[in-house]
């Protein structure tokens, strides 16, 4: 399979015997390229750095677990008698190798490797043949062929003999008819993955193996360079550790190949990375070795073993696909995106549009407007034009739009990554009706209601209001806090929601795992689900709706955590990541603003591996720059850091974790997150590029020393020019200023990145730095020398700040001022602090350092002094104080009021206008004294100029304008004055027409407002109209809508008129915003309607007290009242029915601080009323209290009690039982004092303390008690306690009588004789059971006075049940356990106590109904035990299994198919196999696909356990049960020797030998003969005979020793064969051998 990739790769080491324009043309039938040109042995090759020095960068991402299988895997290999034969081939390939291996196999992706395994999968099963070489290539790889030994020739060498006693072939006999006979062709095999096509021929299979060898070459090799056949020891040196390293060629580099053949010192086989000569020597001992190896049948445990090694490789690819989702986007660089992108508008000419976008990349990317594709220059059209990027939000505003305008708009986005563009038209209309131009002057803002852009085309403009915000807030790191308010858009649109961003300090904050936002359709929400001190800051609410946006801020403080260790300093905040690359990570934080009480002493960097939770301590001592760098990182691995700070009294507490950094360059870093690397496609390609060769690389350039401080310096410079196609290292060295003399700084670990951080350079010492490039050409020429450098801090301390100015803000709030620090570099910010004057105790203002010369500190007592000061912070430290500040005392600062608004005409005459209007919404911090009127008269629409209507400020929110002209028209404004000064002027009026007002009916009320706002209730009050009518007002009516109602639905509050000019609003819906209107009534008919008062909301604010009413001791009745959000200015203002009771001669007010009281002299019915206390200089605080006549009698009722006290009783007068069955008779009062006198009285007779009493009184918690140790018959009656402190009084009384006695008298008996059971051992809690998680059931029971002696004896059905453990009541618990429970151990179970005090037993039965309640909770138990169901392929089909802690016949066991209970039949069975459940399904079908279901029913609950067998799972399980079902047949069908052969015949000469064997096979197997290990010749000495294909005769008609030796008989057919060796050992009998024995000497004799 060729995928086309340029992929550079290297392939050396074939055998000599194969031509170059062979192993070419090999090469582009096996890699689908053009033809290339081979190397031969140990040319040596310029290869790329990372294949010959660094593994790739995420190699150490291997799966630990993984490693140590592997490990023990090849350990075992090798120790196991199995693989003996060819220990010595195995040896020689190294662990190392094989870790590359999957270390390149762990290169893949996911996909990339299930599509490749179901292509193996799919030619696995293509065919028989397939499936025979397959297996065999499974079986070299098993017997772990290397490297050097398998090669080409390899396959045409003599190989060693068979073992004695051979076991089942992998080959057919087909393919071993094509094999030299006696002996077996090992083939090597590779990981199916990396199989791109395996066949029968043996062209074909030399060719896959060529392949396979020069891949595993390459990963094996760290070096990357050609390697020849390794010389080998003899077969004993397999045993031993084989660590001698064979010469290097001269073109490999000695000093590279040292360097990494230490590597594998320590490894179970030694690994060669040197290129060995080809000597006569060598290949003599490959020779040798080859004939002496053995090779033996993969056997089961083999397979299991290469199974359980490909899942973990399967594993290991998740892992690493895991990982490089680890990496953190957020840090890497990314072209410009369009969050929002600008829309399209169609607008009216002269009006205002804004066209509105959102971009994110890193770097921020640079926004550019163009119009028709020419760049838009604000300068050059002044006013025209307005661009703003505010927030992350950039906006082209175009003002008083015309036709030119009409165009196409487009943003342009751009940084180093690239440019987007987002295009949006304007398309400019003529309005052609008629209109005010002068309406367009101030934009938007003021077009008609008609004009203004939604969503949905024109509508009405939205109005934004923000209701129940959130104010400055306070918190503690590490708790909980919620930002919100409650959103009102009018008009609202359904289905349009608007949009709202949170910022903090102008920077969006977007959701993560401290911080959340939330938005319920009307309430937006901030919620911090772990405040830390980087949350500190302005926060602000932008809620957009089509064009139009409002916001709105506040400030959070987060204070300080307490420390563990106390005087410990805070933690610090921010830290983030500076710079990264390979190398190092430089982190940076910001200095906490408490350093606890002594001077800190530096910082502590920790870091962990992302996805681990091992942390790890990066420096041995504390540094105090607030920079620094990591070093120690493994590349590719993201992290994540936190700091601590420490003084003398101990280190203080971590700061918050930065976002995950990645040890990567940034150029790797974009190329990740662009394209990730391409995964390992099972192939070798090889471009037709030659790369260049024995390149030195030139000096680095710019070579600059970018930081330096006292811990440590960073130098940065740029890669060499000339450097080749590989990549190069650096080697930095360092030299003192005065001298030449050079030393390399990193010997050990070169680097790999232009920049790097030295550490250990002595503080105050001068030094020079320069940088070489090396590569596998060489070290080249050094860089230029930097300047001389000193080691220390180049960044100073700033200076402290200056000039440091209080000024008033509000009531607990102080705004500081002071100049910045002069010559400050690299500012951070500022900590401000404050203290109380004279306590000398100064607290941070502040947590997160603020910019500029202005802060404003909060959280400050009302009414207190308070003195500031300011120091500065950057990386190099905190500044010194600033002198201290004036003191300055907390209160609101005054300003002018806030304009009045809603002017309104009351009453008009033929000279004369009565004005009204509302009071301003900002009073300024002081009370307003007054207000001024203005006037002009507007002719034919032109206003005239303004005249002042009054001289002297008037006091009320109405005023009568005399000497007007009849029939004029008039427009007026009104200014609002304090002590502050005038404020300024309302917006101006309508216009009104001074003429004489003709109705009937009244004129408007006037002055209407809300107070006493509570969630379901408000008071509105309201004054008079001004014009009465005709005829005078006897009444009014109020109206009520929601504020975003339509005027079509107001509704009335009252059905009659109500005199009063007041009237409480009851039935509000809690959070909705309501206006209401007043309406006057006279003879004549109602008048106008007043103008609107609110919009209000009901809601009860946070704090909002009520008028409270006390009495007194003395009887004296007063109402109360406290205001916590009171100005120096407020005042308290009692009213009775809402009007002033100031001068009442019925009541007395005393008011002090923030509380005051208003008491009644003599209460009664003319002080039924409404009592309203209300004060001035607030936001509306008010409060009031309803006396009616049922509240009259409570409270003149609670005077009288406190004139007349009586003693308080809490509990009245009880009984109960004590321990021994005494009687307690007790009460309990409020309170008693020392002078308190109780008298017990039974019967109306007083009884006093003795021995059939026990009196006692505990005054401190007032309990009166009365003690009885036993009651008699006499004891029945009344019981009565009396109580005497001072003038007060009390009693209280129990009745004791008929059945209430007895029944008490009963249960004193109970508890005397149970207090005597308890003198011995006893039983704390009886018997009971319970089913344990291993399905046990225990019983058990708790006792208690035990000792020693005690005897625990357990009983069932009235036998004696004995117990192996003696029981221990240490705990005081005793359990009988009963395992494996079942219908046998149902009956009465019954446990007794006993020793020399007495004795207890303790009963539980275990029958019928109990018993059954039992088996359900141990079926239930067994059940939920129960595994997922597992699906298990065998040679009969396919299983279903799940497995339980034992099975009991009372759980019913019930299979579902598809939803449909299963029919068992012949084919599908269901059974129990020990703690086994199983579905065997026999033969399965496609048919048989679907989800199966097993439930396990206890009686009561069905509990299910489902699988799926469909899809990949079912192909599986059926391929398996393909290939089980073929190997049983195989290996039932096989040729073998059932029996009949000795091991050895042992035969006296000439005798005759007669042997018969049982031989089996289907079809009939092949019978031959050996001797010797060579095919037997028969003849009439020595015959064969095989009959009716199962027995095979043997026979020798008269031995002789020519006879002996080594016999075997080999059966075989298409399933295989077997050999069957015997020994036949001849002797000659001592007679016999001394007879001849004797004539040989005779003939010797002769002889001579």
């Amino acid at each position: 399979m060729c995928n086309g990739k340029e992929t550079l790769w290297f392939l050396a080491d074939f055998p000599a015997r194969l031509s170059s324009t062979e192993i070419s043309a090999l090469g582009q039938y096996l890699f689908c390229q053009p033809p290339v040109t081979w190397f031969p042995p140990g040319h040596t090759m310029s290869l790329p750095f990372y294949q010959k020095l660094h593994q790739h960068y995420d190699s150490s991402y291997r799966n630990k677990d993984l490693r140590t299988t592997m490990s023990h895997y090849q350990q075992e290999k090798k120790s196991s008698a199995i693989y003996t034969h060819g220990s010595t081939a195995y040896s020689s390939r190294s662990s190392a190798a094989h870790r590359q291996e999957s270390e390149a196999f762990s290169q893949a992706s996911a996909a990339s490797y299930q599509q490749q395994a179901s292509r193996a999968t799919a030619s696995t099963y293509a065919s028989a043949a397939s499936r025979k070489t397959a297996s065999a290539y499974d079986y070299g790889y098993s017997h772990g062929l290397t490297d050097s030994s398998l090669m080409l020739e390899d396959y045409s060498s003599k190989l060693s003999p068979q073992p004695k006693r051979a076991k089942k072939s992998l080959l057919s006999g087909e393919e071993k008819e094509n094999l030299p006979s006696d002996y077996m062709v090992p083939i090597f095999s590779g990981r199916q993955v990396h199989v791109s096509g395996i066949t029968d021929t043996e062209e074909e299979r030399i060719k896959e193996a060529a392949a396979y060898i020069a891949q595993r070459n390459l990963l094996a090799s760290e070096e990357g360079i050609t390697a020849s056949k390794q010389s080998t020891a003899s077969k004993k040196s397999a045993v031993s550790k084989q660590s001698a390293v064979s010469k290097h060629s001269t073109a490999s580099k000695e000093s590279a190949v040292s360097k990494h053949s230490a590597v594998s010192k320590e490894s179970a086989v030694s690994k060669h990375s040197a290129v060995s000569k080809r000597s006569t020597a060598s290949q003599e001992s490959t020779s040798s070795l080859h004939q002496e190896e053995a090779f033996e049948k993969k056997s089961r445990k083999v397979a299991i073993r290469e199974k359980a090694e490909r899942l973990s490789l399967t594993k290991t690819l998740e892992e690493t696909e895991a990982f490089h989702r680890k990496l953190n986007e957020d840090h890497l660089l990314h072209a410009p995106e369009f969050v929002i992108k600008p829309r399209s508008h169609t607008v009216w000419e002269k009006e205002n549009v804004k066209l509105h976008c959102s971009v994110s990349g890193w770097p921020e990317p640079r926004v550019t407007w163009y119009k028709n594709q020419v760049p838009i220059n604000v300068h050059a059209n002044p006013g025209k034009y307005i661009i703003e990027s505010r927030y992350g939000m950039h906006t082209l505003e175009i003002n008083a739009c015309n036709f030119e305008d009409t165009a196409q708009y487009r943003a342009s986005a751009m940084n180093v990554k690239g440019e987007l563009s987002a295009y949006a038209s304007v398309v400019v209309k003529r309005y052609k009706g008629e209109f005010d131009e002068t309406r367009f002057h101030a934009g938007v803002s003021t077009l008609p209601l008609s004009f203004a852009v939604t969503p949905y085309g024109y509508a009405s403009k939205f109005e934004i209001h923000f209701d129940d915000k959130f104010d400055v807030s306070f918190g503690r790191e590490g708790e909980t806090m919620s930002l919100g308010c409650r959103v009102v858009i009018t008009p609202e649109i359904k289905h349009f929601q608007p949009e709202i961003q949170w910022y903090r300090n102008g920077a969006p904050v977007s959701p993560s795992k401290w911080v959340q936002t939330h938005w319920s359709g009307d309430r937006a929400t901030l919620t911090f689900s772990h405040l830390n001190k980087e949350d500190e800051g302005l926060y602000t609410i932008r809620v957009r709706m089509g064009e139009y946006y409002e916001q709105y801020s506040a400030y959070v403080f987060v204070r300080d955590a307490d420390a563990e260790i106390e005087g410990a300093p805070a933690a610090p905040l921010d830290v983030m990541c500076l710079d990264a690359n390979k190398d190092y990570i430089i982190i940076s934080w910001k200095q906490p603003a408490v350093d606890g009480g002594s001077p800190i002493l530096g910082y502590f960097i920790d870091k962990c591996e992302v996805g681990t939770d091992s942390w790890s301590q990066c420096n041995d001592t504390p540094v105090k720059f607030a920079r620094f760098p990591v070093t120690g990182l493994i590349e590719g691995r993201s992290y994540i850091f936190r700091v601590r700070a420490v003084n003398k009294t101990g280190i203080g507490l971590p700061s918050r974790v930065s976002e995950p950094v990645a040890a990567l360059d940034p150029a790797e870093k974009a190329r990740l997150k662009s394209r990730p690397s391409a995964p390992w496609t099972g192939q070798i390609i090889v471009t037709e590029e030659e790369p260049s060769e024995g390149i030195v690389p030139g000096p680095p350039t710019d070579l600059s020393v970018t930081e330096a401080t006292r811990s440590y310096v960073v130098l940065s410079w740029k890669p060499p020019g000339q450097r080749g196609h590989e990549g190069i290292l650096y080697f930095v060295e360092k030299c003192d200023a005065e001298t030449e003399n050079w030393q390399r700084v990193n010997t050990e670990l070169p680097v790999k990145s232009p920049r790097f951080a030295l550490f250990d350079l002595a503080e105050g010492k001068s030094y020079r730095f320069r940088v070489r490039c090396s590569n596998s050409a060489g070290v080249g020429e050094p860089s230029e020398a930097t300047e001389v450098t000193v080691v220390g801090d180049k960044l100073d301390i700033p200076k402290a700040p200056g000039k440091i100015i209080p000024s008033r803000n509000t009531d607990t709030s102080v705004v500081v001022s002071w100049e910045e620090s002069k010559d400050a570099k690299e500012l951070v910010g500022y900590y401000i602090e404050s203290s109380v004057v004279g306590s000398g105790k100064w607290e941070p203002c502040n947590n997160n350092p603020v910019k500029g010369p202005r802060f404003t500190c909060h959280g400050l007592a009302t009414g207190q002094s308070y003195i500031f000061r300011v120091r500065a912070v950057n990386a190099a430290g905190l500044s010194e104080y600033s002198q201290d500040s004036e003191a300055i005392e907390v209160k609101a600062a005054i300003a002018a009021p806030s304009p009045p608004y809603d002017i309104t005409c009351l009453e008009s005459c033929r000279d004369s206008m009565v004005l009204g209007w509302k009071q301003p919404d900002k009073s300024g911090g002081a009370e307003i004294t007054g207000y001024y009127v203005n006037y002009r008269e507007v002719i034919d629409g032109v206003p005239g100029r303004w005249r002042e209507a009054n001289i002297k400020a008037v006091s009320d929110e109405a005023y009568k304008i005399s000497n007007l002209k009849e029939n004029m028209v008039y427009q007026f404004q009104v200014a609002a004055m304090n002590i502050a000064g005038l404020g300024v002027p309302s917006a101006v009026s309508a216009c009104f027409r001074c003429e004489e007002w003709t109705i009937a009916v009244p004129g408007p009320p006037h002055s209407v407002k809300c107070s006493e706002v509570r969630k379901t209730s408000l008071v509105l009050q309201w004054r008079p109209p001004i014009h009465s009518g005709r005829t005078p007002v006897t009444g009014y009516f109020v109206d009520l809508k929601e504020a975003s109602a339509k005027d079509d639905q107001w509704r009335g509050l009252n059905e009659a008129a109500i005199k009063n000019t007041y009237l409480r609003v009851q039935g509000l819906k809690e959070g909705a915003s309501y206006v209401f209107r007043v309406r006057a009534i006279n003879q004549a008919g109602v008048g106008k309607p007043s103008d609107l008062a609110g919009p209000v909301v009901a809601e009860t604010r946070p704090g909002t007290k009520e008028v409270v009413v006390n009495v007194d001791d003395d009887g004296v009745i007063s109402l109360n009242f406290e205001c916590d959000q009171m100005t120096p200015n407020s005042q308290f203002n009692w009213s009775k029915d809402y009007v002033s009771t100031e001068g009442s001669p019925r009541l007395d007010v005393e008011s002090k601080g923030n509380k005051t009281k208003m008491t009644f002299k003599d209460l009664g019915t003319e002080d039924i009323g409404i009592y309203s206390c209300d004060v001035t200089d607030t936001d509306g605080i008010a409060s009031s209290y309803l006396i009616d006549e049922d509240e009259l009698k409570r409270l003149l009722a609670l005077s009288q009690e406190h004139k007349f006290p009586i003693v308080p009783v809490k509990s009245e007068l009880a009984v109960e039982i004590l321990e021994k069955g005494q009687v307690r008779f007790w009460m309990q009062a409020e309170k008693l004092s020392a002078n308190t006198k109780v008298t017990y009285i039974f019967n109306d007779k007083e009884i006093f303390e003795g021995p059939k009493y026990k009196m006692h009184v505990d005054r401190n918690t007032g309990i009166i008690e009365m003690f009885m140790e036993k009651l008699q018959d006499e004891d029945e009656g009344t019981y009565t306690f009396q109580l005497q402190d001072g003038k007060a009084v009390g009693h209280s009384t129990l009745v004791l009588i008929g059945d209430v006695y007895k029944k008490l008298q009963k249960e004193a008996e109970f508890q005397r004789q149970e207090w005597i059971r308890k003198q011995g051992p006893h039983f704390v809690e009886y018997l009971s059971w319970e089913v344990t998680g291993e399905c046990n059931v225990l019983l058990k029971c708790k006792v208690a006075n035990i000792k020693k002696e005690t005897h625990i004896v357990w009983y069932k059905d009235e036998r004696e049940i004995s117990v192996d453990e003696k029981h221990d009541f240490k705990d005081g618990i005793c359990t009988l356990l009963i395992t494996e429970f079942s219908k046998k151990d149902a009956g009465i179970y019954e446990v007794i106590l006993k020793d020399d005090r007495g004795k207890d037993k303790s009963r539980l039965k275990l029958v019928d109904e109990a018993f059954k309640e039992l088996m359900t909770e141990v079926c239930k138990t067994i059940a939920l035990s129960a595994t997922d169901l597992k699906i298990q392929s065998t040679a009969e089909g396919i299983r279903l299994y799940s497995f339980v802690t034992y099975y009991l016949d009372d759980l019913k066991v019930n299979w579902s198919h598809n939803g449909t209970a299963i029919k068992y039949t012949d084919r599908v069975k269901s059974g129990v196999t020990g703690e086994q459940i199983w579905l065997q399904i026999n033969e399965p079908t496609p048919n048989d696909k679907g989800k199966y279901v097993m439930e396990l029913f206890d009686g009561k609950t069905g509990h299910q356990k489902t699988v799926d067998l469909s899809g990949q799972a079912y192909d599986e399980a059926f391929a398996e049960f393909q290939r089980l079902k073929q190997a049983a047949i195989a290996e039932k069908n096989r040729a073998r020797v059932l029996g009949g052969l000795p091991d050895v015949v042992t035969i006296q000469e000439g005798k005759a030998l007669n042997l018969t064997c049982i031989v089996w096979g289907d079809p009939t197997p092949e019978v031959s003969w050996l001797k010797n290990e060579k095919p037997l010749v028969t003849d009439d000495h020595c015959s064969v005979k095989f009959e009716a294909g199962k027995t095979a005769y043997f026979t020798i008609s008269g031995v002789s020793t020519a006879d002996s030796g080594k016999y075997g008989l080999v059966v075989k057919n298409k399933y295989g064969s077997e050999i069957s060796n015997f020994t036949i050992s001849v002797f000659i009998p001592e007679e016999e051998a001394r007879k001849a024995t004797e004539q040989h000497q005779k003939g010797n004799k002769k002889s001579k």
